[in-house]
C-alpha cells in the first residue's frame, strides 16, 4: 500500500515541478520578496519589518494559489483525460489514489514553501550586510529572527488544509466550481471566529444556531496567520505552534476521509 501511494505521490510531484504555473508562482513570489528589499528602502526605520511583512504575504497569496489550482485538478484532470479508468483497473485502491494525490501536492508546496522561507532569509541577510545600521537598528526582532520559521511552519500547515478542500470538492465537482469554493472556504476561514458570536448580531435562534455549526463545521484558518506577530518581535510559543498545527491536521485528515468516500462511491461508467 506504501510503495502504490508513494509512486503516486510522486507523480504528482513531478508533474507539478514540469507546470509552467507552478515556476511561474514560485518565481513571482521570489520576485516579490525581492521587491519587498526595494520598497523597505523608502520607509527609514521600518525597512526589516517591511520586508518581513511583504515577504510573508507574497508566500502566503501564492502558496494559495499553487494550493488552490493544482489541487482542483487533482481528480478533475484524470477524469476530463480519462485516465482514470486506466488508473483504478490497475492493482490502485480508490483510497490510495486520493492519498497519493494529496501527498504528491504536499510535498510540492513543502519544496516552494521552503524555497520561499529560503529567499526571504537571503535577502534579509543581503540587507543586513550590506547596511549594518539597519540591522542594529531593528529592536523588536533580530533581522535573521528565527521566529519567521514559525510563521512559515503554520502557513505551510494552512495550505495543507486549503489543498484538502481543494481535492475534496475535486472529487465531485469541476475545476472552476472546486476553485470557488474552495477560494470562499479561506475567505470565510479567516472570519470563522466571528460565527462563534453570531448570536450577538441577530435576533433569530435558527441563524443563531446555523451560525455556532458553522464554526465548528467549517475551517478556522485565523490563528494560523502569525505574520503581524513574528514581524512585530511578538513570541509564539511553540506550543501554540503544535496546537495549532495539530488541528490543521486533524481538519485536513478529515476533509481527505470526506474526499476519499465520496470517490470511492462514484461511479465512472
Amino acid at each position: 500500500m506504501g510503495r502504490v501511494i508513494g509512486l503516486v505521490a510522486y507523480h504528482v510531484f513531478k508533474e507539478s515541478v514540469r507546470d509552467k504555473v507552478l515556476y511561474n508562482l514560485a518565481l513571482f513570489a521570489i520576485l516579490l520578496i525581492g521587491a519587498s528589499y526595494l520598497m523597505g528602502q523608502l520607509t527609514a526605520g521600518q525597512d526589516i519589518k517591511i520586508i518581513k511583512d511583504l515577504g510573508l504575504a507574497a508566500s502566503s497569496v501564492f502558496g494559495l494559489f499553487i494550493a488552490v489550482f493544482i489541487g482542483v485538478g487533482l481528480v478533475w484532470k484524470e477524469v476530463d483525460k480519462r485516465s482514470v479508468y486506466n488508473l483504478l483497473v490497475k492493482p490502485l485502491r480508490r483510497y490510495e489514489f486520493i492519498i497519493g494525490k494529496f501527498l504528491g501536492l504536499a510535498l510540492t508546496l513543502l519544496v516552494n514553501i521552503a524555497v520561499m522561507a529560503l529567499a526571504l532569509y537571503v535577502v534579509l541577510a543581503l540587507m543586513n550586510w550590506l547596511q549594518p545600521a539597519v540591522g542594529k537598528a531593528s529592536v523588536d526582532a533580530p533581522v535573521l529572527d528565527p521566529q519567521l520559521l514559525k510563521a512559515f511552519a503554520l502557513l505551510y500547515v494552512q495550505l495543507l488544509v486549503v489543498t484538502s478542500v481543494a481535492l475534496f470538492f475535486s472529487t465531485f465537482s469541476g475545476p472552476m466550481l472546486s476553485a470557488a469554493f474552495t477560494f470562499g472556504l479561506y475567505v470565510v476561514g479567516h472570519f470563522n471566529a466571528d460565527l462563534a458570536h453570531f448570536e450577538n448580531v441577530v435576533k433569530s435562534p435558527a441563524a443563531a444556531w446555523l451560525g455556532k455549526a458553522l464554526y465548528y463545521l467549517l475551517p478556522n484558518l485565523a490563528p494560523f496567520d502569525v505574520k503581524a506577530a513574528v514581524v512585530h518581535g511578538q513570541v509564539v510559543s511553540a506550543g501554540y505552534v503544535a496546537l495549532t498545527a495539530a488541528y490543521g491536521v486533524l481538519y485536513a485528515g478529515a476533509m481527505l476521509t470526506l474526499a476519499i468516500l465520496i470517490f470511492a462511491r462514484r461511479d465512472f461508467k
